[in-house]
């Protein structure tokens, strides 16, 4: 079968070629699928440049996330040959989704509603649910509290404003441009500050009347970690997700005593089927009810994975590219 491998590491256009590798085998708990669609994240560039913590070893096919049909399962699996299903893939074993057939983490797995094309679903499973357990399970978070999120443009930051609004918080973002601006006001940010123009702490105090944000949801870190625990309100829960600035945000514990507010780690994995199971089936209700649907920029085309990887690196892209096989 064709697959996209990180042969070197590097950026995508020099790290990924495409080249003929063998079709894998399921082991326990694990799935083979046909690929319709696979999302693109700043995990896969990261992966490409060999700076994840999860990279496997050279070579690899990368993808985070995938749609299709079940063409194999391991032992112990419990989706089956046939279904069609949104997951996780098994891209720390080499064998992630830019590829015609993928492994999948079956207890990462959920049968895919008819309500949702493949470019959708294939962006669903990680941007929803990790705003699900940051949101719901680590912040708790109440209705008619301030929610400021972080990269509000990105797919990880989108589905949270998304969330965010229909838990019935008040959500504010921070976006790069007009333009990205005007996107997370679309997915439902009642206020947007141009991080390219304005002060995000000063502003987020200005929003809250000096209170500061009750739960800030950071996939970014760096400097927009630094803003962040500048304009916490007292008792907020500052939700550290991910890096795509290139720096992880470091927190200083005086700071956090002296203004009382908590720093809670955000990752979807480690929890059990049954919640995993609880969250989907919460998320499914609320996209029924038209309260989330992943935002998809473009579908590209089977050779066009490395620039678009490229474009997503140089922060292109608002909402989702996703990529079809072929």
């Amino acid at each position: 079968m064709r697959a996209w491998q990180v042969t070197r590491h590097g950026e995508p256009r020099e790290a990924l070629s495409r080249e003929e590798v063998p079709t894998p085998d399921p082991g326990p708990g694990f799935l083979r699928v046909q690929v319709a669609a696979a999302a693109l994240g700043l995990p896969d560039v990261f992966l490409c440049r060999g700076s994840y913590a999860l990279t496997p070893s050279l070579p690899f096919t990368p993808g985070q996330e995938v749609v299709g049909v079940v063409t194999a399962s391991g032992a112990g699996a419990e989706a089956r040959v046939g279904e069609r299903v949104m997951a996780v893939s098994g891209f720390f074993l080499g064998h992630g989704a830019f590829a015609e057939e993928a492994l999948a983490i079956d207890d990462f797995s959920f049968p895919v509603s008819e309500t949702l094309s493949d470019a959708e679903a294939a962006g669903f499973v990680i941007p929803y649910h990790t705003a699900y357990v940051g949101l719901v399970r680590r912040a708790a978070l109440r209705e008619g509290e301030t929610l400021l999120v972080l990269g509000g443009a990105g797919g990880t930051g989108s589905a949270a404003i998304q969330l965010g609004r229909a838990l019935g918080a008040r959500v504010l973002a921070t976006a790069g441009g007009p333009e990205k601006a005007a996107f997370c006001r679309a997915q439902g940010a009642e206020a947007v500050i141009d991080r390219r123009s304005e002060d995000i702490a000063v502003r987020v105090r200005e929003l809250t009347d000096g209170r500061g944000a009750d739960i800030v949801y950071d996939p970014v870190g760096g400097d927009a970690f630094d803003a962040a625990t500048r304009c916490i309100a007292h008792e907020g829960r500052l939700l550290v997700v991910g890096f795509a600035s290139g720096r992880w945000g470091a927190a200083q514990s005086a700071h956090l005593v002296t203004h009382g507010y908590s720093l809670l780690g955000v990752m979807p994995s480690g929890y059990d089927r049954a919640f995993r199971n609880e969250a989907q089936a919460a998320l499914l209700a609320l996209h029924e009810a038209g309260a989330l649907r992943p935002p998809v920029q473009a579908a590209l085309a089977g050779l066009e994975l490395p620039e678009g990887l490229e474009t997503l690196a140089r922060a292109g892209v608002s909402g989702r590219l996703v990529w079809l096989p072929g």
